[in-house]
């Protein structure tokens, strides 16, 4: 039995009520599955959906993000797919979606991430799962005591070129949750920025993500010759960039970097 759903870009589709044969294209989501039950429903995900570790050995994997073999989701035959405007390509999402219903999510904000919990919630049916999982996020949030120093922060993701998050991305958005400042609040997504240009936005920290570009020690070093008042440090991108369930473990997680536990 077939119903009609909107996901967050306001497309329409057809999908089945309580899907069987799910397929995710984006690793936060695909964790969501797991905490919501799903292990039985999934059949597939991609190469970069490394949590759940079992599911990561286990589930058939269908490409990355941006290289979804099509060939390979044909013979998943999935009745529901997940996926997100940023992470997955326009044409490859155009495609799937003349074979099988495609869910779009699109995020920014925390309180996005929380929409997109409860309506994969609602379509996966495990509405009572996901509101349980928003209540405690919510709670999470709302106990984060944030800092009473405004630090100003860039928050890089890139290396040749410098790329950092601008201010309407949902990793700036987990920076303001902490009380602190995103210099690049001012740019769009995720901006290309030369290290020297960076000096006249004056940051009092800069954090070098795990991910999608793995910074290391080296870098530190690298950037703090350029920016020498800035404190330069690693950070666990999934903890600023995971939009799902991992939303509840960041709390803990920025609380201490607020904190300076770090």
């Amino acid at each position: 039995m077939l119903h009609s759903v909107t996901d967050m870009t306001g497309r329409q589709i057809e999908v089945s009520i309580a899907p069987k044969r799910i397929i995710s294209l984006v690793p936060s989501q695909t964790e969501l599955l797991f905490d919501l039950g799903l292990g039985d429903e999934v059949v597939g995900i991609t190469k970069f959906c490394i949590h759940p570790n079992e599911w990561f050995r286990s589930k058939k994997r269908v490409g990355g993000t941006k290289t979804v073999h099509i060939d390979i989701v044909k013979s998943l035959q999935p009745d529901l797919i997940l996926a997100n405007k940023e992470e997955n390509t326009r044409e490859q999402i155009e495609e799937l979606s003349t074979l099988f219903p495609v869910w779009i999510s699109d995020i920014r904000t925390v309180d996005e991430g929380l929409t997109m919990i409860r309506e994969v919630g609602a379509i996966t049916g495990r509405a009572a799962q996901s509101d349980q999982l928003i209540s405690a996020i919510q709670s999470g949030f709302k106990s984060l005591t944030k800092s009473t120093c405004t630090l100003r922060v860039a928050y890089f993701i890139w290396r040749k070129p410098w790329m950092c998050a601008g201010g309407d991305t949902f990793i700036s958005d987990m920076i303001a949750q902490m009380g602190w400042e995103n210099v690049l609040a001012d740019r769009k997504r995720y901006p290309e920025i030369e290290l020297a240009d960076l000096l006249k936005e004056d940051p009092d920290l800069i954090l070098l993500s795990s991910e999608p570009y793995p910074f290391k020690d080296a870098h530190i070093a690298e950037i703090q010759t350029v920016l020498p008042r800035a404190t330069v440090m690693l950070v666990d991108g999934e903890m600023f960039s995971w939009y799902g369930s991992r939303m509840l473990k960041a709390v803990d997680y920025l609380g201490q970097l607020v904190s300076g536990n770090f």
